[in-house]
């Protein structure tokens, strides 16, 4: 099982920090599942979660994640590391 990414941005965006995991140009549609942002929210409540499907092939993984504002910047962080981990894994 190959590790979960690491965030390679990290910026506030109205009530969300946008926690990016990987560059939107790689995928040929971004959507916000129902499903992610679900099993998410066992993480923390009301993050969302942002999945791309690759150009070419019929894999999806985690663009980015959304957290709410009010975790703060540091902990907006860990908690998309462990969402991912948790949907990648």
């Amino acid at each position: 099982m190959a590790s979960a990414p690491k965030p390679t941005l990290v910026e506030l965006e109205g009530d969300y920090y946008h926690v990016r995991f990987r560059d939107p140009d790689e995928f040929s549609e971004i959507r916000t599942p129902a499903w992610a942002s679900e099993a998410a929210a066992d993480v923390v409540a009301g993050s969302k979660v942002r999945t791309g499907h690759r150009a070419g092939s019929d894999d999806w993984a985690v663009q980015s994640v959304l957290i709410p504002r009010a975790e703060g910047k540091a902990a907006a962080r860990t908690a998309a590391r462990r969402i991912v981990e948790k949907l990648e894994s």
